[in-house]
This record gives structure tokens, sequence and C-alpha cells, in this order.
């Protein structure tokens, strides 16, 4: 079994008796990665890839929620790889889950083009390096476009995916224009997309979108996902989500 290293931890996943190995000197996974593993659609005997992967968490629950055959987290900062690659080796999951260290922008090249049936991503939000104290920190790398940007993270999925593959991914409402239109540019329609909101009467801070590479024009808007409904009670469908 790995040891913890440093200021690492266990975190129980609440899903299937799996942990998580985190640092909590690094960045933590959030609410996004658990929202993103219930909206993704994945079906018996499919191959997944996260780009930008982390710790490893949306292996990990895709694997305890899903039928997938075969998950591979792509993830470039080496003490994160290391440490997804270690809770898959304790949670007995190596014959179902890879981590491989590169880097998204190399993704055709590690693995093959179409190679995948679905890919998820919870991608860096925020542009540029606006008010970043050091800029290799790696929760500043995690949430700010420093060693990717969207258009990346799009084409890597584009050039993965199977000819009628799957994009799930998450993202902030306010760059949803971009976020289209990027997706458009490399042949990946949008198809499903859902707002969340944290209260009923509040603006919403996520949205959860799939794509199908090269499908028809046609977008669903789902009813919004609510994950508050009252202060420190969550709503049914996010305790269910969370396995609570």
């Amino acid at each position: 079994m790995d040891g913890l290293k440093g200021q690492e931890q266990l975190v129980d996943l609440e899903r299937n008796g799996l942990v998580l190995i985190q640092d909590r000197g690094r960045f933590c996974f959030g609410m996004d990665a658990v929202l993103l593993s219930g909206f993704a659609e994945i079906k018996r005997g499919e191959t997944v890839l996260d780009l930008g992967t982390g710790t490893g968490i949306l292996p990990l629950l895709l694997s305890a929620k899903t039928e997938a055959s075969h998950l591979t987290g792509l993830e470039i900062q080496p003490e994160s790889a290391d440490m997804a690659a270690r809770s898959v080796r304790l949670n007995g999951l190596s014959n179902r889950i890879d981590i491989i260290e590169g880097d998204i922008k190399n993704a055709v090249k590690l693995f093959g083009k179409a190679s995948f049936d679905v890919v998820v991503s919870n991608p860096p939000y925020m542009t540029g390096g606006h008010g970043i104290v050091n800029p290799s920190d790696a929760k500043a790398i995690a949430r700010h476009e420093l060693l990717c940007n969207f258009s990346d993270v799009a084409s890597a999925a584009a050039g993965v995916l199977k000819p009628g593959g799957r994009l799930f991914l998450v993202h902030r409402p306010f760059r949803l224009a971009e976020i289209i239109s990027t997706l458009l540019s490399v042949g990946l329609e949008p198809k499903r997309l859902r707002l969340v909101y944290p209260y009923a009467d509040r603006e919403p801070d996520m949205v959860l979108l799939m794509c199908v590479k090269g499908g028809k024009p046609r977008l669903k808007v789902e009813k919004p996902l609510i994950i508050w409904q009252s202060k420190g009670i969550y709503t049914e469908e996010v305790a269910n989500l969370y396995g609570l």
C-alpha cells in the first residue's frame, strides 16, 4: 500500500468504499467534480478520458457510478498525477484506471485520434494570471488558464473522441458564449445544457454541458440544478450525488 506524504490525507468519497489522496496545501476537488460525475452519461463498455484529472477524482467517481470498461486520467502536474496514481492503486483499480502524466495539448499524440468514446473535463475557469501571486502554485494552475486554455481542451477532446463520441464538461456561465463558439469551431455540437444555482433565488455559478462530435444542431436546456435548499442543507438531488 502506498503511504501518505507530507500534508496528504485520505478523503472518503462515500461511494463503494473509495478513498482519495489529497494534499491540504494543494488544490482539492470541489463540488463541480461531483456534479460533473453525476451529469456524465457513460454506457457499459465505453472508454473515458479525463482531461486535467488533478488527483483523479473524476475517474474514481465514474468507476463507481458507471459501467465504463476503462478510464484514463491525463494530468500535467507531476505531484497531482502521482497522488492520482497512488489513489488508483490504493483502491485496487489499476486494471480499470490509468493515470498518465502529460500535457492536454499532446493528447492526440499520447492516445491517438478517435481513441475514446467519452471525454470529461473540469478545466481551469479563469483566464490569464490576474491576481496570482505564484503562477507555479498548484491551486493557481488548477483555477487559471496558465498551462492550457479552453481552446486547447476543446481541440484535444475533438481529436481523441470517436465520431459520435461525447464530451461532458463543467465551467462558468460568464464564459458560455465563448465556450459554445469554441466547441462548434472544432466540430463538437452542444446537445445538453444545465445551469447550476447555489440557491433558487440566486444567479447560476456553474454550467454543465454535453457535446457530440459531429452531432446535428439541437440543444436541450435542462431544468436548473439547485445546490442548497437552505443554509447547510443540500437539496435532495445533490445529497444523492454525494451518496448521503
